[in-house]
């Protein structure tokens, strides 16, 4: 523990020195500043918490549907949820589902005791891969009740190390750890826990509320007109590049194209070289006549999972990088979905491409073969769809299941 506890301090160290070249570890610094004065200001010292901790946006919306749903079923609670990442806390500090939304305090055992003399939580939560030793420790100690969700264990992950004695340990501090499939459970059992439960990943919960809650949105209408649409979300770089040559092929299918980043020179790039026009979707009016105009970027942030509701195919980012992002948004719409190759370790994208719904690509002429009979065959089209809409149908419940399992 002391090495974990060393290597804490020199993350604090390291975070501090590069606050004043990097934003995000600006923002690190910045908004855990007197972070326990504003805490105490704060939380109401007679309130019954519950504690949810996420690392960044991604957790939190895997947390949202249990979230929710304890506000709905619990009023009497009162919600406190903590981000490790600014990218996270930027984004949704001011989430109405929420009491307290903080930072996370570094993890080290002086912070640890003070985060939680101040939270004093009846109920902690915990999503997918946090796992802070001090604050485990800590909470265990205080006997207070807690919980991982949506959670993942492979057998390369340090728990089953020959040096991971203290990650073991910190397994002890949760009552029950809700994992999303067998395999997990049949390792934790490897290590002597008998109190995992294999509930599912929230996230199909979250996506299939996504889907009914989607935004009717006027801009994407008129630009689409009578015609199919092709969203491709998240991009990056050398997605753009596979999708530019997909638009100039097919010049009768309209496409939306949301960035990951809102670089202005990569913008400008993927529209010059768009040969069918383009327009930016920040740049649109009520009297923005589209006509002909086949790519609408969409350089704004909140619509995208509702955009996939007009869509007929879609195209997943990040595949060509440290992996791809968020592929059930646009599978529960029923969408086929094509993604780069760097996909494996999402449960999610390799069941849709063992299913068939979805298939891995390298490069264009994938891509290509991939689109053709899809946009060619309308019973096809029809079945694959069926394929993606039926799966994620099939695996929510996993809030209900901890929700239940939690407050029963």
């Amino acid at each position: 523990m002391w090495l974990y506890n060393i290597g804490m301090d020199l993350y604090g160290w390291i975070i501090r020195l590069a606050a004043s070249r990097h934003t995000k570890a600006r923002q690190w610094i910045d908004g855990r500043r007197e972070l326990f004065r504003r805490m105490a200001e704060r939380i109401d010292p007679e309130a019954r918490i519950v504690w949810v901790h996420v690392a960044s946006l991604g957790e939190f919306e895997q947390g949202r549907p249990i979230i929710e749903r304890i506000r709905k079923q619990y009023p009497d609670r009162k919600i406190l949820v903590t981000f490790f990442s600014p990218s996270g806390y930027k984004i949704r500090k001011e989430y109405k589902g929420a009491d307290y939304i903080f930072y996370l305090p570094l993890d080290t055992p002086r912070n640890a005791r003070r985060f939680l003399d101040i939270a004093r939580p009846e109920v902690a939560i915990f999503v997918k891969y946090e796992f802070w030793l001090n604050l485990l420790a800590e909470l265990r100690r205080r006997k207070v009740r807690t919980y991982i969700v949506s959670a993942i264990f492979r057998r390369n992950s340090v728990f089953f190390r020959c040096y991971g004695g203290m990650w073991r340990q910190a397994l002890e501090a949760f009552d029950v750890l809700f994992v999303q499939n067998e395999e997990s459970k049949r390792l934790l059992a490897e290590l002597g826990f008998d109190n995992a439960i294999v509930a599912g990943d929230t996230r199909f919960d979250r996506v299939a509320e996504i889907a009914r809650a989607a935004r009717q949105i006027d801009v994407v209408e008129r630009f689409r007109g009578d015609s199919r649409l092709f969203v491709a979300g998240s991009t990056w770089g050398p997605d753009e590049e596979l999708l530019v040559r997909l638009m100039n092929d097919n010049p009768d299918v309209k496409f939306v194209v949301a960035p990951h980043e809102m670089n202005p020179e990569r913008i400008a790039r993927l529209i010059e070289r768009t040969h069918g026009g383009a327009v930016r979707y920040t740049e649109c009016t009520p009297r923005t006549t589209y006509g002909a105009k086949q790519l609408l970027v969409l350089d704004t942030v909140g619509l995208l999972s509702s955009v996939y509701g007009y869509a007929t195919w879609s195209y997943i980012g990040g595949g060509f990088g440290v992996g791809i992002h968020n592929t059930l948004e646009a599978a529960t719409f029923g969408l086929p979905v094509a993604f780069g190759p760097n996909y494996h370790k999402f449960k999610e994208a390799r069941d849709l491409v063992t299913l068939g719904a979805a298939r891995p690509v390298e490069d264009y002429d994938q891509l290509r073969r991939w689109f053709a009979p899809l946009r060619d065959n309308e019973e096809f089209l029809q079945k694959t769809s069926r394929i993606a809409k039926d799966y994620t149908t099939r695996h929510q419940g996993a809030t209900d299941i901890i929700v239940r399992t939690v407050f029963h």
